[in-house]
């Protein structure tokens, strides 16, 4: 049996609703420390302080990025040109992975 089958595949995104992981790998990255560390990097610096519910995190910011660059995949491919597999899942990662460091 696949283990990822037994992990949860969707997240819930605060701007995006709910979104599902494309790939396996994709929830390993996400579990990783160094990637979870984004979870106390702030995208808005400061302004949390000034406008209290404006809580955004590089981790937010990287879950939303992932999700985009599904729906620009699909359009994409919906256009006519062909992405492999292999070539979604790079650059689905890469965006992931953009903030890392």
């Amino acid at each position: 049996m696949n283990s990822f089958s037994n992990k949860l595949k969707i997240f819930n995104d605060p701007i995006y609703g709910f979104v599902s992981l494309p790939y396996e790998i994709i929830f390993d990255l996400i579990d990783h420390p160094y990637f979870q560390r984004l979870r106390r990097i702030k995208q808005l610096g400061l302004t949390n302080l000034v406008y209290p519910g404006a809580l955004h995190t590089r981790f937010h910011h990287a879950m939303g990025a992932m999700h985009l660059m599904g729906q620009a995949i699909d359009v994409i491919r919906s256009k006519g040109h062909e992405i492999t597999e292999e070539e979604a899942a790079g650059v689905t990662i890469a965006i992931l992975l953009h903030d890392i460091g």
